[in-house]
Order: structure tokens, then C-alpha cells, then sequence
């Protein structure tokens, strides 16, 4: 693609005499990946800064570089000449979004997007919401943390993402798809993807807000920061489906402006409100207040009622027919990691969770407190070289809540096991639950295994549908559903 076109509706860019002209083969912003004709863009990063790798890439034979503002315009002539194009922005993560876009033919303007964002629920309600859709005749796509796939089906790709994959990746994606007939396309969309620009210039259908809990301090710094981060994704949303039982919502219709939006909730008056539920072992039953249409949820606790809700909500919004989203809500599938249970011989009620955050894993506790006649344990731990204010905020929550504790390891990461325990531990020892400490989480789940009587509960939380754990800077394989398996198998 000319270097003209990849730069289009990028404000203020001034370019060369004919460099508009220049083929660009390929786009990337990391220096390795960098060939005769790549446009390398330069990003500032948490440890690492592209500026630093510029030389490298004009090696390479970059055809273009992307700077930001704070590098020297004269850099090209200091260095004694470059053949390189430099090209200087404002901000390139944000130019990065466009020229993504502009690189895969604008992709998304073809598919109607609906982004989901909140702290907690977001992996669990695009799953709801894309399977309602499919079930519903749609043809759909799936962006999340469990699956980027199409009709169900994940895709074949070549790259590793995030939770909401980087703009590079994103309209690659958005364009495979396209090209796959896809029509709607359901993705999570992180307080990080919006704070980074990764969202910039896309159209959504819909965004859909679940609630905003402590999370993340370690990247936004304040509650208020990582509120207005999540708020952005409903200036580029026409219709907002949001919780009012959240005390941000506010915030977020806010930011909407006085575009139409639609509320859900339990505890408040709400567009849909979820009345008479009921828990079962097998999932949730409940009414909706406005016209008493029975919902029969095969998925469990509180929390997935919001997030049927949210889900319901969301396809209505579309203009679906509330019969056709009653009669797909019934046969839902359950999410990898979610709340997931551990099949047995033995008869024990293991579940695998995805709970890291506090309010996470209070939901998932009193969900499994809901349908548990003996004991619930609760096993879990926090993320090293991540928020560290939680950690305390979540020995106590899972020691007010469970019966038994065991504090084991979850992606330590750089930092010293023990002293991520220690820290979880004082907020244990606030409570009067009986807890163990056990650092190896193979260790600790073959533990709490061994505790469990037949009208117990064990909770290993944290991990979810993860098959590693982050010791280091190195990533070992380690699933914490195949391990309960093996522990329940054992004689």
C-alpha cells in the first residue's frame, strides 16, 4: 500500500515530496519484524520505548519510521542521513489505530461491533451475548480472552493476543472475518485496550457496561482514572446497555451523552430488572419485572444473572425478538474457566474460576455458598508485578466468606512468592478462618482436594481457562483444570 493511503485521516502528518508514494509491504512496531518495506512504528511502552530500536529497523530496511513528538525532527540528519521516511505524530499508538485500519481496508466499517467492558463479567457476557446472536441466525465473531473465533468455531491465527488484541492484530482479525461473512462481531474491551488507544476510530453498535470494581491500580493509578478509561468505550458507542446497579453507570451515560441507552439490574428499577430468582445446583431462574417473561438460566450465582441481563439487553438493543432471546438464553453453554466444574467419579464439587479481582472473587464464593450444603474452600492467590493494594482486600474477603482458605501462587512473575502471600495472608488473619499457606499451586490443589468431603465445595480461583503460570520472566505450562482432574483421579 502506498504510504499516502496507509497515512490517511491522520491530522497533521507532513510528508516529503513523493513520499506519498513510497510502498509500504508491511506494518509492524516491534524492530525484529521489520523487512525491506515495513513502516516500523515507535511505541512507548511500560519497559520498553520503540524510539530506542530506530537504528535497528532502518537497518532492517525500514521504508518508513513512526515517531512520536518528543524525538528530534533533525534525528534522520544526526545520524548521518537515513533512508528511512520519518514520519512524526502526536501520539503513535493512537496514529497506529488509523493506519491499522487504513493497512486492512477499514474492515470494521463492514460489521456492526458491540464492545463489553467492566472489571469483572466481560468474558462471561460476550460468550452470552455472541451465542444468543448465533442462536438467534446471526453470523458472529468472537473477540475475548477465552477465544477469538467465528460461528463458535476459533480461528486460525498466527499471533498471540491480548484480551482485546493490539490494532495490528484487531483489524487483521476484523478483515479475516469480513471476508468469513461475519456480521456481528462481540469482543471485550479492557480499561488498557481504551487507555492505549487500541479502540481509536472504531463505530460500535452497542457497549455494554457489566460494573467497576478495584482492579488494575498498578497501570491507571486511581479508581477515577481506570473509570474514565472504561467511559471512553460510550463515546464511540450509538447505544449503551448498562448496570444500574453500579454506582459508575452514572459515569458512563455521561460519557454516552444523550445518545439511547438501556438499563438492566436487580437491586434498582432498571429497563430489564431480574426479579424472583432462584438458585439451583444447576443453574438460575428468574423473572423480568416489565412483562414477566420467565428466564430459565443454565449457568450459576447472582453474577450471572447480571450477565445474562447485560447479554439480553445487548440483543434486544439489536433488535431481536424477545421469544427468540428467551428460547436461546435457556440452552446457554458454559464458559471455559467460569465457574467451571471438575467432572468426577467421586462425586466432589471442584470448580475452576477465573476470580482475580476482590469483587470477583466474592461473587464466585457466595455463588458456590448459594448451593453448598457442607463447606466451601476457597483457593486462590494474586498476580506478582500487579496491583498489590488487593492483595490484603482479598485474604479478607475470602476468609469472611469461605469456610477454609489455602493461599497458593498465581503468576508470581518477577516478584518473591512469599512475600505475595504474606501480604494476602494479613488480610486472612483479620477473619477467624482456618487457612494454610501452600506456595506450589500443584501442591495446593491436590491439598484442598484431599480436604473435600462430599457436601463440600472447592473454589480454585484465579486462573480460570490459563494454561500457564508466569514464574520469572518465564511462562510454564500449568492448567489448573488438568491438574484437579489428575488429583481427582488419583486412587
Amino acid at each position: 500500500m502506498k504510504l499516502g493511503l496507509l497515512l490517511k485521516n491522520i491530522i497533521g502528518v507532513t510528508l516529503p515530496a513523493g513520499a506519498e508514494n513510497i510502498e509500504i509491504t508491511s506494518v509492524v512496531h516491534d524492530s525484529r519484524k521489520v523487512e525491506a518495506g515495513s513502516l516500523f512504528i515507535c511505541l512507548r511502552g511500560l519497559t520498553a520505548d520503540g524510539h530506542d530500536f530506530i537504528d535497528k529497523a532502518a537497518t532492517a530496511g525500514a521504508a518508513a519510521i513512526l515517531v512520536d513528538n518528543l524525538v528530534d525532527k533533525d534525528y534522520p540528519k544526526k545520524k548521518g542521513g537515513c533512508d528511512a521516511v520519518f514520519i512524526q505524530v502526536e501520539n503513535t499508538r493512537r496514529a497506529m489505530a488509523t493506519i491499522a485500519a487504513n493497512f486492512h481496508g477499514n474492515p470494521a466499517k463492514n460489521l456492526k461491533l458491540i464492545g463489553v467492558t467492566g472489571t469483572n463479567g466481560k468474558t462471561t457476557t460476550t460468550y452470552l451475548t455472541e451465542e444468543i446472536l448465533r442462536k438467534c441466525g446471526r453470523k458472529t465473531g468472537l473477540i475475548g480472552t477465552v477465544m477469538i473465533g467465528i460461528n463458535g468455531e476459533p480461528m486460525n491465527l498466527t499471533f498471540a493476543t491480548s484480551t482485546t488484541p493490539d490494532p495490528l492484530e484487531l483489524h487483521d482479525i476484523f478483515e479475516k472475518m469480513v471476508a468469513a461473512g461475519v456480521q456481528y462481531v462481540v469482543m471485550e474491551v479492557s480499561s488498557h485496550a481504551l487507555a492505549l488507544f487500541k479502540m481509536h476510530g472504531l463505530a460500535f453498535e452497542v457497549g455494554v457496561f457489566t460494573n467497576l470494581t478495584q482492579d488494575h491500580l498498578d497501570f491507571h493509578g486511581t479508581m477515577e482514572n481506570y473509570r474514565i478509561a472504561k467511559a471512553r468505550l460510550f463515546e464511540q458507542s450509538r447505544f449503551a446497555v448498562v448496570n444500574t446497579d453500579d454506582e459508575s453507570t452514572p459515569t458512563m451515560l455521561e460519557h454516552h451523552g444523550n445518545e439511547p441507552f438501556m438499563t438492566y439490574g436487580i437491586k434498582t428499577a432498571a429497563d430489564l430488572r431480574a426479579i424472583h430468582i432462584v438458585h439451583k445446583p444447576t443453574g438460575a431462574e428468574f423473572s423480568l419485572e416489565s412483562d414477566k417473561t420467565k428466564i430459565s438460566l443454565p449457568l450459576r450465582g447472582l453474577f450471572n444473572v447480571y450477565n445474562s441481563l447485560a447479554a439480553i439487553g445487548t440483543a434486544l438493543a439489536l433488535g431481536l425478538e424477545k421469544s427468540q432471546v428467551r428460547e436461546a438464553a435457556a440452552t446457554l453453554s458454559c464458559v471455559p474457566g467460569r465457574i467451571q466444574a471438575v467432572p468426577n467419579s467421586r462425586g466432589l464439587n471442584v470448580l475452576v474460576d477465573y476470580a482475580h479481582s476482590p469483587d470477583g472473587l466474592e461473587n464466585i464464593i457466595s455463588a458456590v455458598r448459594e448451593v453448598t450444603t457442607g463447606r466451601v474452600i476457597t483457593l486462590f492467590g494474586c498476580g506478582g508485578d500487579r496491583d498489590k493494594s488487593k492483595r490484603p482486600i482479598m485474604g479478607e474477603i475470602a476468609g469472611k466468606f469461605s469456610d477454609y482458605c489455602i493461599i497458593t501462587s498465581d503468576n508470581p512473575r518477577t516478584e518473591t512468592p512469599e512475600e505475595i502471600l504474606a501480604q494476602i495472608e494479613i488480610g486472612v488473619k483479620e477473619t477467624a478462618t482456618p487457612y494454610i499457606i501452600i506456595e506450589d499451586r500443584r501442591d495446593a490443589i491436590f491439598a484442598g482436594i484431599k480436604e473435600l468431603n462430599p457436601e463440600d465445595a472447592l473454589i480454585i480461583a484465579g486462573k480460570g481457562h490459563e494454561n500457564y503460570q508466569l514464574i520469572g520472566t518465564k511462562k510454564h505450562h500449568f492448567d489448573d483444570f488438568e491438574v484437579a482432574s489428575e488429583a481427582l483421579n488419583e486412587a
